[in-house]
């Protein structure tokens, strides 16, 4: 019951991004800092959005592979490295996108009970134009969803997330519907 909305899940580590002016915080949803790691990604999320927000994504590297821009995993997995020069090197070789699917809050206003429709717009606001930052698809036709399980295998996507539109943030429970390939 309910209309449900339908995003891609793409291939990468799930993050939560904390922005307050200057400060920039990527966090694994375990709580690791991951700034250290992207560089490159801290200085593209102090431009690209907005100046006081918390959004949940995916952070990727897309690559050139076999002629087709794909999200490639091995790139991405390389750039949690100990060496701080090689962090450095790879940042420039395999740069880091942001992919946000949700915000959890926008300026002073905590949107975590808000309904996904609501968190959504704030998302889109808080997302600025350019090349490292992105908001993930989202439509409301399954044949769609089910279209983009077809169209983006191979390049990077994890899966299809069904949402409530009128559905609340509830962290750490499963109350979105994940369809996979297998």
């Amino acid at each position: 019951a309910g209309v449900w909305s339908f995003e891609p899940k793409w291939d990468g580590f799930r993050a939560v991004v904390f922005r307050d002016g200057d400060e920039v915080v990527i966090q694994s949803r375990s709580g690791k800092d991951l700034g250290r790691y992207f560089p490159d990604l801290i200085s593209a999320l102090r431009e690209q959005l907005a100046g006081r927000c918390v959004l949940d994504g995916e952070v990727v590297v897309p690559r050139q592979i076999a002629g087709r821009t794909r999200l490639d995993w091995d790139s991405l997995s390389q750039r949690i490295h100990p060496a701080q020069s090689r962090v450095h090197m790879l940042a420039e070789q395999t740069p880091a996108h942001f992919i946000g699917f949700d915000a959890l809050a926008a300026g002073d206003r905590a949107l975590m009970a808000e309904p996904f429709r609501v968190r959504r717009e704030a998302l889109v606001d808080a997302v600025g134009a350019g090349p490292w930052c992105h908001v993930t698809r989202v439509t409301e036709d399954p044949k769609v969803g089910a279209a983009w399980l077809d169209t983006f295998e191979g390049a990077g996507l994890d899966g299809v997330i069904a949402k409530r539109l009128d559905g609340p943030y509830l962290p750490g429970r499963r109350e979105m519907v994940k369809v996979k390939h297998a």
